[in-house]
């Protein structure tokens, strides 16, 4: 026959570890540290955590997301020009734990590198030549950070330049020129109706 289980010592109390249900939302994924070790992946739903010594430290978020950058800089004919770009990024799943203890700032590490690209591309071209290179600044961009992004967990999806205005200074001469430049093709066009005209009478 088995023995009774022995009772416990005079004064020895007995205790269970408390289980919590932590909550996580739809394309999120909760970090979990046990004793504050990294110790795995809470996916959406309901989630049994056993407090104090597992804790769910924070969230990744997995959408898609979008980061809008302005830099100002300066083109090679000295015109100051303002530079947006915008970025579409999401967290790699098979790499969460570099998408989260990686970087203490995911945006400013991505905002750092698109300043660097653009501040070292539009000084060496001329204003007319940046409109036209904005498909070739935005692929530059994209290539930096897929080859530096994907190390700390994240995928670049898309790389625009949204926007590029010059100084306001600069708009109004272009847009006096472009008036100037009408107005003079109008009084050409006048001219030739005119002389038509004269000559049929």
């Amino acid at each position: 026959p088995q023995r009774p289980p022995l009772p416990p010592p005079p004064g020895a109390t007995t205790s269970k570890m408390p289980c919590c249900i932590e909550c996580i939302q739809t394309a999120e994924v909760g970090i979990v540290e046990r004793c504050g070790k990294y110790y795995r992946q809470a996916g959406p739903g309901a989630n049994c955590v056993c407090y104090p010594v597992d804790e769910i430290v924070g969230v990744v978020n997995m959408r898609v997301q979008q980061l809008d950058v302005e830099i100002e800089t300066k083109t090679l004919d000295n015109v100051f020009v303002m530079v947006v770009v915008s970025i579409q990024y999401s967290p790699i799943q098979e790499r969460l734990w570099e998408a989260f203890y990686s970087l203490e700032s995911h945006k400013l590490q991505i905002r750092a590198y698109i300043e660097d690209v653009v501040r070292a591309v539009l000084p060496t071209q001329s204003l007319d030549d940046a409109f036209e290179s904005k498909e070739a600044i935005a692929l530059s961009i994209k290539r930096r950070l897929d080859a530096t992004m994907h190390t700390y967990g994240y995928l670049i999806l898309n790389s625009l330049v949204t926007d590029m205005t010059p100084d306001y200074r600069v708009r109004n001469a272009m847009n006096e020129i472009n008036a100037s430049k009408r107005l003079k093709e109008a009084a050409a066009e006048k001219a030739e109706g005119d002389k038509v005209l004269s000559v049929k009478s």
